[in-house]
């Protein structure tokens, strides 16, 4: 997007408030006098704030001037946000979640949301609501990035969904909650699954 600004002879306003390269004020002044101060110093006068009453004018190089905007604006360029998908299963190993965790953590701290499926086929889709949640958990806790249930564990055509999506306001809650803090030595007991706090799975 190309910058548009007035520059010099073309600032119609009769007087303008004044501003020095580093943002100083100095005040409301004649344009003739504005512009004088300006070429004096070598810089351009723009009209940085014209919808101000008087306009704001800023002494400082126009190319500088373009090259800051431009760079502000490709900085503030966002990806557009998608939903991602990944599908476990209730024999997956440890390894392999461990890999889709990750998968889900670049996910989410992309901006993205990400849609995890357990993937429950025949009889399994009839096992305990329970036993179904702790599976489902099993990568939940293994995400890295700060996150936040967007949808809740719900039944879907290939099983058991949710959907996540980065919350900057926390650290890392998993559904069924905190995280566990992993410890080399000495080794530090597991809390088993039925002590965490159940999901409403609807």
């Amino acid at each position: 997007m190309k910058v548009r600004i007035n520059i010099n002879n073309y600032i119609r306003a009769s007087e303008v408030r004044l501003l020095d390269e580093e943002g100083g004020n100095l005040g409301i002044v004649k344009i003739g006098d504005a512009l004088k101060m300006a070429m004096e110093s070598g810089k351009d006068l723009l009209e940085v704030g014209p919808n101000s009453n008087p306009p704001v004018a800023k002494i400082m190089d126009y190319g500088k001037y373009l090259y800051l905007e431009n760079k502000k604006q490709k900085g503030t360029k966002t990806k557009s946000s998608e939903t991602k998908n990944l599908q476990v299963k209730i024999g997956t190993g440890d390894h392999d979640l461990e890999l889709k965790a990750k998968k889900a953590s670049e996910f989410l701290k992309e901006g993205n949301r990400v849609k995890i499926d357990l993937f429950l086929r025949g009889r399994a889709q009839y096992l305990d609501k329970n036993f179904l949640q702790a599976r489902l958990e099993r990568i939940l806790h293994l995400i890295t990035e700060g996150y936040k249930i967007v949808a809740p564990p719900s039944k879907s055509p290939k099983g058991l969904t949710v959907i996540i999506e980065k919350d900057r306001t926390k650290k890392i809650e998993p559904m069924g909650g905190k995280p566990e803090t992993k410890v080399s030595a000495p080794a530090q007991e597991k809390a088993p699954d039925s002590q965490k706090p159940p999901v409403n799975l609807g």
